[in-house]
């Protein structure tokens, strides 16, 4: 199996910082599996990688699609299965860093074969939501599908829009799909290292990257993606973006998108924490301000793959 170093954690945790010294230390590149940095134009509210890290190290999967372009965690797959092979070849350890858990997961243990998305089925759900209101559409799911009525929380919209989808489109619950494939392909050998650290002084430094993103112009990037198509854009859907957009639309104040934009940004980092923290094969390190966490990761990873390799 290809060897991988993959680093994984919350948002505003250090993962950057730790994919950058990793691949400065074993001359490597690095994969991006962040869905919001993928997008051109979203420099400032994704927090992507400095145009001096860029040019120190080699990144992928960033700043590859246009705002307007949907991108699925397929997609993903199919776009960084390349860049890992070639790496391979090259003798070098890819380094894959990011906080969407999907997107690792997938590339971790394979894609379930579901249909792929069906835009009319997609808006005509939508629809029936805005009519019928919140809870409607989570009640259809629990009565065809009550496995994953029972994983997917009534506020979270996209995932039961997929789920009806997926069920209207083949007549099968996605559950089934899901438990007749079994993710099973795996085809890499990964070192997932976690970075995780006190609550309070995480979201101390979620606070002070919002705090960053707004003197950095964050207001002026949302609303030259805007003028590129209003807030309906598939890349207006990330935070910062959306938060802000309700002030460019005279909704709320500027203080008030701050706000927001920092307690759902503290909340999103809690829920990324909850979904890695379910995979056993992910070993924590505590992020310490002296970076000496990063020799911990360093001699474990070579350890690792001295043990896994042939």
């Amino acid at each position: 199996m290809i060897p991988i170093i993959v680093i994984v954690g919350p948002t505003a945790v250090g993962k950057s910082a730790a994919a950058m010294n990793l691949a400065l230390l074993f001359d490597t590149e690095i994969i991006s599996a962040d869905s919001m940095q993928i997008y051109k134009g979203l420099d400032i509210g994704t927090a992507k990688p400095s145009g001096e890290n860029l040019r120190k190290v080699r990144h992928h999967m960033i700043s590859i699609i246009e705002p307007d372009v949907r991108f699925s965690t397929g997609e993903f797959v199919k776009q960084a299965r390349p860049v890992i092979e070639d790496l391979n070849s090259k003798g070098r350890i890819p380094i894959i860093v990011g906080g969407t858990g999907l997107y690792i997961r997938a590339l971790a243990d394979g894609l379930c074969e579901a249909p792929r998305a069906d835009w009319n089925i997609r808006k005509s759900l939508y629809n029936e939501e805005e009519v019928h209101g919140k809870g409607h559409l989570h009640n259809r799911l629990s009565a065809i599908d009550p496995v994953s009525a029972g994983k997917i929380k009534q506020n979270d919209t996209v995932r039961i829009v997929r789920a009806l989808e997926v069920y209207e489109s083949t007549g099968i619950p996605l559950s089934e799909i899901q438990k007749g494939h079994g993710f099973s392909e795996r085809s890499y050998d990964m070192f997932i290292a976690g970075l995780t650290m006190d609550r309070k002084k995480l979201y101390k430094k979620v606070e002070e990257r919002v705090d960053g993103m707004v003197e950095q112009g964050l207001e002026y990037e949302v609303r030259r993606l805007m003028d590129r198509g209003g807030d309906s854009l598939p890349a207006m859907q990330g935070l910062g973006y959306k938060q802000f957009a309700g002030y460019i639309k005279g909704e709320y104040s500027l203080e008030e998108a701050v706000r927001l934009l920092k307690r759902d940004t503290k909340r999103y980092a809690k829920r990324q924490l909850t979904w890695f923290r379910r995979d056993e094969r992910i070993r924590w390190y505590s992020v310490r301000d002296d970076m000496s966490h990063m020799e911990e990761i360093r001699l474990n990873t070579v350890k690792f793959f001295e043990r896994s390799g042939p």
